[in-house]
């Protein structure tokens, strides 16, 4: 009986097949990324705004007045009285009854003198339905809340990493694939319409669930179906994420309105119910839950669809002799090599996340063009997945994994002592941090999949890609706290997560032209490049390349 990766040498490990089924699924990337930073949009200024004077409304409505006119009315004279104060977290303590004055309505506090009093959800905006702040009142003593949307979409991504990526090794990759593309699109759509920010962030919540549920899937499938020779799909499939990252400021800036860019972004995750027509279920996977004959199915359709032909002597496929069983965190640290690749990997998740994060929200607080500074961002990301695919075939995974976090160390640490007189510079230094640290984030995807057993994948990435989630929560937070000590603080924070996780991952085994381990004894014989002193040890199993 011949092993999966044999079949599938013979059936073609890349040909017109698995080339379709990577374009397919890569669109997956586009939507998910636009998911992941549309909170940026989303939560835009919403322009000029002040607080009303309560019964301001009624005036203004039997006065005649225009929305600026009672803004000058409103606004001009707090100024006059206060001039720390803008009029947007606080306003005049009085009130305008049915006696005031069209021409004069604060008669004699005209001149601001009048004491000043806490607004209380009674903005004014001039693009009211241009962002969920406008929307749902997230300014001043509410501000928190936009950070809190943002946080609660990534608790939905960590949600899905546990929840979904169990489902996907118990019941399936596309079912599950499938599933969370109509989950996506269906809270998408309540979110748009959500008629208070409750209901916003309880469907936010679950679009991030489902988000990372056909994020996850998608790539798994992609790298259980190409050869080990042909893994580095999983590096190029990224590029896609990094286009949704530009298209995004494109579709913010043609549809003026935040319902219009929610819908945008979540309607399309509709049309990916279509591939349950052209994506079959992972061979893989199938053969891991005792299903042979589906599975040498599938692999007869892979090879007939790459002009191949599988021998009609094959009756059935051998994978592993390992029990299947529902898998779980015990399983992940139970021997010693999976319990050193689960620890490093779910700190270089939350290390990559947490900067990645980090400096994408820190062009927030720096100034600047919105659109044009988050298209520019997004465009230095390109770079990486080809950095990456001229390196790693030469020389392996784990020193482009270190370099990329050890040059975003020093960029970080670079930019945060650079003075502000340069600024051309700092942008630069700042850039290669970006651009390193997106090469660390694109890697560990990679080595995740290729340090885990068939029984165990997708699971496994999961559940270590769930500190990434963990680390997208704490980043707004660590980002806006810290800058308000020192602008530059989390910068070095940054430097010093980023330079141990350098070190760390030169702890990880070499997986360069190796197939894909089936079980977990086949991890465990992984050929360790540095024992306990520090020496290179000797490969246990050199057949064990390809």
């Amino acid at each position: 009986m011949p092993s999966f990766d044999e079949v599938l040498k013979e059936a073609g490990e890349f040909g017109r097949f698995q080339k379709r089924v990577f374009f397919l699924l890569s669109q997956t990337g586009i939507t998910f990324s636009s998911l992941f930073a549309s909170v940026v949009f989303l939560g835009r200024a919403p322009g000029n705004f002040w607080c009303r004077i309560p019964g301001a409304a009624e005036l203004s409505e039997r006065c005649g007045w225009t929305l600026e006119e009672e803004r000058n009315f409103t606004v001009l004279p707090l100024l006059l009285g206060n001039e720390s104060a803008a009029g947007q977290c606080e306003r005049l303590d009085v009130t305008w009854d049915a006696s005031a004055s069209c021409s004069s309505p604060l008669g004699r506090y005209g001149n601001g003198s009048a004491p000043l009093a806490p607004c209380r959800g009674h903005w004014v905006y001039e693009q009211p339905r241009a962002s969920i702040v406008g929307e749902y009142d997230l300014v001043c003593g509410n501000a928190w809340m936009l950070d809190l949307s943002q946080a609660i979409l990534n608790l939905g991504f960590l949600a899905g990493a546990f929840i979904l990526g169990y489902a996907a090794d118990r019941y399936g990759r596309i079912l599950i694939y499938l599933l969370s593309c109509l989950g996506v699109g269906i809270c998408g759509i309540i979110v748009a319409f959500s008629p208070n920010f409750t209901v916003f962030l309880i469907f936010r919540f679950l679009q991030g669930m489902f988000g990372k549920g056909t994020w996850m899937t998608c790539y798994v499938i992609v790298t259980e179906i190409v050869g080990s020779d042909q893994r580095m799909v999983g590096i190029v499939i990224q590029i896609f994420f990094t286009l949704g990252i530009i298209i995004l400021p494109g579709i913010a800036y043609l549809i003026p309105t935040w319902q219009g860019i929610q819908l945008a972004i979540s309607l399309p995750n509709f049309l990916f119910l279509l591939y349950y027509w052209v994506v079959p279920e992972s061979p893989r996977w199938l053969l891991t839950r005792k299903k042979g004959e589906k599975a040498l199915k599938i692999m007869r359709s892979i090879a007939k669809h790459n002009g191949k032909f599988l021998s009609p002597h094959y009756s059935e496929i051998t994978i592993s002799n390992e029990e299947v069983s529902n898998p779980s965190f015990l399983d992940l640290v139970r021997t010693p090599q999976m319990r050193r690749n689960t620890l490093i990997l779910m700190y270089a998740w939350f290390t990559s996340a947490l900067i990645y994060q980090g400096l994408v929200m820190r062009l927030g607080i720096t100034g600047g063009n919105l659109y044009l500074d988050f298209f520019i961002s997004g465009a230095v990301e390109l770079p990486s997945a080809f950095l990456i695919i001229v390196t790693m075939d030469r020389i392996g995974r784990r020193l482009p994994f270190a370099m990329g976090n050890i040059v975003a160390s020093v960029a970080c640490l670079i930019t945060a002592f650079l003075p502000e007189d340069i600024p051309w510079l700092k942008t630069t230094v700042a850039t290669l941090g970006r651009l390193s640290i997106t090469i660390a984030f694109e890697v560990v995807y990679l080595v995740n999949s290729e340090l885990y057993p068939t029984t165990l994948r997708n699971f496994g990435v999961s559940l270590c890609s769930s500190l990434c989630d963990l680390g997208g929560i704490i980043a707004p937070f660590l980002l806006f706290r810290l800058a308000a000590i020192w602008l530059e603080l989390p910068l070095v924070i940054f430097s010093i997560l980023a330079a141990v996780c350098g070190l760390l991952v030169l702890l990880l085994p070499e997986t360069k032209g190796m197939s894909l381990p089936e079980t977990v004894e086949d991890v465990e014989q992984l050929p360790s490049h540095f024992g306990k002193c520090g020496k290179k040890q000797k490969h246990r199993d050199t057949n064990s390349y390809i």
